[in-house]
């Protein structure tokens, strides 16, 4: 009987995989990432960026989403706060500082950002950081110097 069971149960369908299609090229996609790096202290229109690749507003979001999986909006404010916390690690400058420098219109907005990105306001991340290079220093005099964990751009 089991064996009946087995032999009339229809085999499972499984689509095949189907390809990604849509998202901008890769010359497009190298191209207007190293645009917004270029210019992310700057204030960066997504009109621009779909001028850059030819391309209409709303299809260069379509593709720009489909090839990195995130809006370009959301890619760009994922890039400031990067520097953001580049700039809090391995620099002295003052938030409001890094605000401009990463192309945020002002210290609340950037606040706002990076808390909501890291689940911890930029202050309280910079004390973390500099209380555990502190801790991390005394327990072990092999650490690398500041300069050597930052990277410039």
């Amino acid at each position: 009987m089991a064996h009946v069971q087995q032999n009339a149960a229809p085999a499972p369908f499984t689509p095949a995989p189907k390809k990604s299609t849509g998202g901008l090229s890769p010359q497009r996609e190298r191209l207007v990432k190293q645009l917004i790096l270029d210019r992310l202290g700057d204030s960066l229109e997504v009109t621009e960026l779909a001028q850059a690749c030819a391309l209409s507003r709303s299809h260069f979001s379509r593709a720009f989403k489909c090839s990195t999986g995130l809006s370009p909006q959301d890619w760009i404010r994922q890039q400031r706060v990067a520097l953001a916390k580049q700039l809090i690690q391995c620099t002295d400058m003052s938030l409001t500082q890094i605000s401009l420098e990463c192309g945020f219109c002002d210290q609340a907005h950037f606040c706002h950002i990076f808390t909501r990105s890291e689940g911890i306001n930029p202050f309280a991340w910079r004390c973390q950081f500099v209380r555990g290079t502190s801790l991390s220093s005394k327990r072990s005099q092999a650490r690398p110097a500041p300069t050597e964990l930052c990277v410039h751009p």
